[in-house]
This record gives C-alpha cells, structure tokens and sequence, in this order.
C-alpha cells in the first residue's frame, strides 16, 4: 500500500514517530522520485541499544581500512581504535526544523546524506588532524576536532549540516525529506565546500567515469569552475577532495570490478566508498577477505548541542561496537568513491597508483585517468558558460545523469 505525502508532511510525520516511540524498531520509508516516499521492509534500527554485532573474524587474511593494513589475529585493538576514531555521523532526532518549518528529524530519508557526511568529515580529519590520529573516550578536544565537529552539528549555519545539506538539494532537484544517491550528495558537498574558508577544500566531482588531471589541476591551482576564486590565493595547491560517481553494474556489482573496488582501499588516499544495499546508504571504509567494512548510519540518537565552554560532547560521534560487515557482492552498484590528496605531490602518487591499477589483470578499472578531456565529453566552451554560481549550477546539472536506478531498485 502506498501513502503519498509531500516532503514536509513527511518528514514532520517521522519526525513524530521518531519522538513519540523511540524504543520499538521502525519502518524506513523508501523514497522515490516518481512518487513520494512510500512504506517498504526495511527496518531503521537503534544501534546503542538492539543491536548485536559480531566480533571481527580470526582470520589471516590482511584488513585493510582507509590505505592501512592491518592483522585481524595480532592487532584487532589497533583496528577498533581505527575504526571508532572515525566519524560517525547516524539520524538524528529534535533539532531545530529545517528551513524553519520543515522536519526535526531524518530518520528514514537521511542515511545517505549522513554518509555524505562521513565521507567529507574523513577529508577535514585528514586535513587538519593527519590520519594517524586517535580518539580517545574522555580526552581533552583538540580545538581542530572541536571546528570540525561544529562544522557538522545539526543547525543551519554549520557548513556540513544535515540543514545546509538537505537545503543545498533543493536545487538538484531533491526536496526537503527525500533520499539522495551517491552522485546528488558528491554535487551538495561540492557546492557547500566553497563557503567553508577555514578548511579552503577544493571539491571535485570526476563526471562520467573519467577524472581529468587537467581539470583537477585548475580546480586546486587557480580559479577556475570549481569556484577556487572565492578563496584567498596563498598557495598554488589547494588540499583536494575528490569524489568519483560510479555505477559498477546494472542491478548488481559486476564481478570483474570486485578486485579494483577493493584495491581503492588500498590506496594511502582513500576515503572510501558511498554506497550500501538498496534503500540503506552505508560508508564503506575498508575490506577484509570477501567482505566490506563499513559504518552504519541507522541509528537515531537526539541532536547534539556543544557546551557553554565550546567543548562537544562527542560519544555519540564515533562507533564504540566492532564496525559492520556485508559481503561485496551484496554491494548495489550505484556508488561514489572518494580520495584526498593534500598536497599536489600526493595527486601525482595518487595519479601513478591508479595507472599502476589500470595495467593490473585481476580487475576492470572502474574509472578512466586522463590527462585532459576527451573529445567525447561536452566542454565548458561548448556550453558557453562562466564561473559563476548560476553558470557552474548548469554545468552540473548537465553533467548530473543521476542516479535514480539506485534510488528505486525494489527489494
């Protein structure tokens, strides 16, 4: 049975639910473009409290998280500590409404923007506090990790929030309450990057399959459609993140793609994989044997607010339970995959990596690396375009084949 409802009367109705009932399991509504969000089975669930998740396996085979490699049988602390020091951004419920009258909560519609968000909140980690970097349950807050989590904290004038994401969608044709794929939340997190001029990230999204090194090279080196000119021109490299919209099969993970996906994790720069199984967004962060590692967004937990010192409280920031697993092919084709290269030394490595993988036959390549644009692709002279808001609004739109089979795959 469907039940047609508008984008506000829906978020508001499970908003509703989520604060009237917030200990039984709940029903996630599946979002479609072509006709609302309707009911289907899959469950949100409340992690802190029902959950039961397995150890992670004795096995000899190597773990990989984010370009590190671990041993499950002789450093499965050292992995946890990896794993918990991540962000984990989960629904939340009560914070003040979006866009002053819409939804106080995003259970049920916002589990891919939440991935958005880690995928992103793993780039300022690596930016501003290196990848080796631990949390710790009680430590004193670096005043770097205090930006960074206000950067996300559920209110409309934090740069990566739920608010300012869920507003930015609007104009990708996305309204207030409805799921994104991975390619419409690669285009938010692009835009919304250029107003963060602590962090002064260049976000690239890498279109039709193919990363063009010229392209990047303006994007982080001077102004150009990526909007670098709103930032102050101190250095000729700026930190870059990059995010490549893939779709690796039709209804299903193609096979031959299952080795290269895995070697992505591989790489120093990864910040891994968007994604999940129909209707559930998860962030992949790394393998071990035939099975992804991730971090699970389906958990609703109240809003934060920071303390009258500006401390954050932070627990709730950082899964403290052993991470969850799915075997790849279970993986739905649609994702995007991220990278971060800090200085432009870092692109170049990142570069020859990649063409080391291309050359390799255990695996098709998921995407092309070229060194300018193929002439197959549309220019920006052929569009006739400037860099300006409205135009780079256009370009995207054009490039943006969206990605609505991941959206409305059936169960």
């Amino acid at each position: 049975m469907e039940q047609k409802l508008s984008g506000d009367k829906w978020g508001a109705l499970v908003a509703h639910l989520v604060e009237q009932a917030p200990q039984i399991p709940r029903l996630s509504p599946c979002c479609r473009a072509d006709s609302g969000p309707v009911f289907a089975a899959t469950l949100t669930y409340d992690t802190l409290r029902f959950g039961e998740f397995e150890d992670f396996p004795e096995t000899s085979e190597p773990v990989w998280i984010l370009g590190k490699e671990y041993n499950a049988l002789t450093e499965k602390d050292e992995i946890l500590s990896d794993v918990t020091s991540r962000l984990w951004f989960t629904y939340r419920k009560n914070f003040p409404p979006i866009g002053g009258t819409g939804p106080t909560s995003d259970t049920g519609w916002g589990c891919m923007l939440r991935c958005g968000q880690m995928i992103l909140g793993e780039a300022l980690m690596c930016r501003h506090l290196g990848r080796d970097w631990r949390w710790a349950r009680g430590q004193k807050q670096r005043e770097e990790y205090i930006s960074i989590l206000n950067a996300f904290i559920d209110k409309k004038d934090s740069y990566y929030s739920i608010h300012q994401i869920a507003q930015m969608g609007v104009g990708e044709g996305k309204p207030i309450g409805q799921w994104y794929g991975p390619n419409t939340v690669a285009q938010v997190l692009k835009k919304l990057a250029v107003f963060d001029t602590w962090s002064r990230l260049v976000v690239h999204v890498a279109m039709d399959n193919t990363v063009v090194i010229e392209e990047i090279s303006e994007c982080s080196g001077v102004a150009t459609l990526c909007l670098s000119v709103f930032f102050p021109e101190t250095a000729l490299w700026k930190p870059l993140v990059l995010l490549i919209p893939l779709r690796l099969g039709l209804s299903d993970i193609n096979e031959a793609y299952i080795e290269t996906l895995k070697q992505c994790f591989m790489l120093p720069q990864s910040l891994g994989v968007i994604g999940g199984k129909p209707n559930s967004a998860h962030y992949f962060i790394g393998y071990v044997g035939e099975e992804l590692i991730y971090l699970d967004p389906h958990t609703t937990q109240p809003a934060v607010e920071p303390c009258e010192d500006g401390q954050v409280p932070d627990e709730t920031y950082h899964c403290q339970h052993p991470p969850c697993r799915m075997h790849i092919c279970e993986l739905d084709p649609s994702i995007a995959a991220g990278f971060f290269c800090r200085t432009e030394d870092e692109f170049d490595d990142w570069c020859m990596r990649i063409r080391r993988l291309s050359c390799n036959r255990g695996g098709l390549p998921m995407f092309e690396l070229v060194d300018s644009q193929p002439s197959h692709m549309v220019s920006v002279d052929a569009l006739n375009l400037t860099p300006d808001f409205s135009d780079s609004d256009r370009l995207e739109r054009f490039f943006d084949s969206e990605d609505e089979e991941f959206e409305i795959l059936s169960l």
